[in-house]
């Protein structure tokens, strides 16, 4: 009788998700090194933290859904047992706006939060783009004023700086929306039957960085064709109406007076577009009185971000040092942080407009230039390793590691197979240890134990080509007993520096 054939056993690939990733030790601290600098900016402007729920209805959602029609589209989202659709949080700001309607009779206005946390969205990943990232982001609720919008954007320089990113290296770069319908208003676009036209002029502008000026003047005009030949339809504005367009465009001066008085000229007439001159010109004038000049903060009509989203001022933090791409190329590394006003954030739920201003930093594009750059100064260690020479006296060597943590060391004993000692050093080493610590029976007769600086050793190695030079070295040393603190954090102090 033939055996029967083992059946297959069918086991899960060990992959994350499509557009997921895990993040291991040195990652996730620096991340929280970084973030705990953030925020600490954040607190000392007087902002306090929220934690908002990782997960709302699809319905709290609403407008901030990338498409409202297709509530799963853009978004993971899925329907509960009673057919409510919930989503995981797309950002920080939708959560923000539920919140402060829910608590807005308990919470005091203006409201200061700042929030931080993964965000999701069910998008098609690429190189460095991936479907969870974090964002952390400062928002001001309950004043109209624009010293909310000054103050956020001082915070976000200030911020940069806190993070190791110096004067020089990047530029917080200010518009206004209500400039932008002024100048559409006096190229005739306003009113209901111009919403086709509108729509795509914005669409153009938005692609400014990509096409360039050429590329956007065809998009206003009868439309553009790509390198593949693929033809987009243009607004079918006239010269001159393309004109006032291109005028916005190309608006920056030398100063902020300048450029705002080039403003002026292009939304004479509009009222709307007065107002954005204005808001733009007293945010320049509070920056100013508080030592934020144009070296950090400018006036810029060429941000462009999202401005359909946005009611007045948005802003943008670019950075401006120069690295490699992916073909070796030169460029700019770009946008790490943005925001603006939006003055319509609680509305949905109350029918109240509620004034709101707020930023959102990019935290993984901002850690990635952080590197880029060289500037990451993780201090993250591993622990000390105590090892074990003898299995019966694990009680002595949890003492050991007990003494060590309460004087503020990261430490550890060896809790593998002790029997090959070699094997405890290689995990010292995979641990980046500073240090492992040695007591045999021999040593715990004498009242010593032996110290190794693994840091001083590692180099040392590279160096050393005799026995002679090896025993002479001094990576490992005999210290007595009661010593132990003083030494290892000696040790790991050197190895700092």
């Amino acid at each position: 009788m033939a055996k029967d054939k083992k059946k297959k056993i069918l086991r899960p690939k060990a992959l994350p998700p499509k557009g997921f990733r895990d993040y291991f030790g040195a990652e996730v601290v620096e991340r929280s090194e970084m973030l705990r600098e953030i925020t600490a900016v954040y607190h000392r402007y007087g902002f306090d933290p929220l934690e908002s729920s990782a997960v709302e209805t699809v319905e709290a959602l609403g407008k901030f859904l990338p498409d409202v029609d297709r509530p799963n589209e853009g978004v993971f989202a899925w329907q509960d047992e009673d057919d409510s659709w919930m989503a995981l949080r797309y950002d920080l700001t939708a959560p923000l706006a539920r919140v402060y309607a829910q608590n807005r009779n308990d919470l005091p206005s203006p409201y200061r939060r700042f929030a931080m946390g993964p965000v999701w969205r069910n998008e098609k990943p690429g190189p460095g783009r991936y479907r969870q990232f974090y964002q952390c982001d400062a928002d001001t609720v309950g004043t109209a004023s624009m010293a909310a919008d000054a103050e956020i954007c001082a915070m976000l320089s200030d911020t940069l700086e806190a993070v190791g990113i110096p004067r020089g290296d990047y530029i917080i770069r200010v518009n206004n929306r209500k400039v932008l319908n002024g100048v559409l208003e006096v190229a005739g676009l306003s009113g209901d039957d111009k919403d086709a036209e509108r729509g795509i002029v914005l669409r153009a502008i938005d692609k400014l960085d990509r096409l360039g000026l050429d590329g956007v003047r065809a998009l206003l005009g009868e439309g553009r064709k790509d390198a593949s030949g693929d033809f987009t339809k243009g607004a079918g504005l006239s010269d001159e109406q393309a004109d006032v367009v291109m005028g916005f465009m190309s608006a920056k001066r030398d100063t902020g007076a300048e450029t705002c008085a080039r403003l002026s000229e292009l939304v004479q007439g509009s009222d709307i577009g007065a107002q954005g001159v204005a808001e733009l010109e007293e945010i320049a004038s509070l920056l100013d009185a508080q030592g934020y000049g144009p070296d950090r903060i400018d006036i810029d009509p060429s941000v462009v971000r999202g401005l359909g989203y946005y009611t007045g001022p948005v802003y943008e933090a670019e950075l401006t040092f120069e690295i490699l791409d992916e073909k070796g190329r030169k460029r700019q590394f770009g946008s790490v942080a943005g925001g603006g006003r939006y003055d319509d954030l609680v509305k949905r739920f109350t029918g109240q407009e509620v004034p709101a201003t707020g930023v959102s930093i990019g935290v993984d594009r901002l850690l990635a230039a952080l590197r880029e750059k060289g500037r990451i100064n993780s201090t993250a260690k591993g622990p000390v390793v105590v090892t074990v020479m003898d299995r019966d006296r694990m009680s002595d060597y949890q003492a050991m590691v007990a003494e060590l943590r309460d004087a503020g060391i990261r430490a550890e004993v060896y809790l593998g197979n002790p029997k090959n000692f070699g094997n405890q050093l290689k995990y010292a080493d995979k641990r980046e240890s500073p240090v492992a610590i040695i007591e045999g029976g021999d040593e715990k007769d004498r009242g010593v134990v032996q110290i190794k600086d693994l840091a001083l050793g590692a180099r040392l190695a590279a160096e050393i080509e005799t026995s002679e030079e090896w025993k002479a070295q001094p990576a490992q040393k005999e210290i007595a007993r009661g010593d132990l603190v003083a030494e290892v954090k000696a040790m790991i102090a050197r190895a700092a520096e």
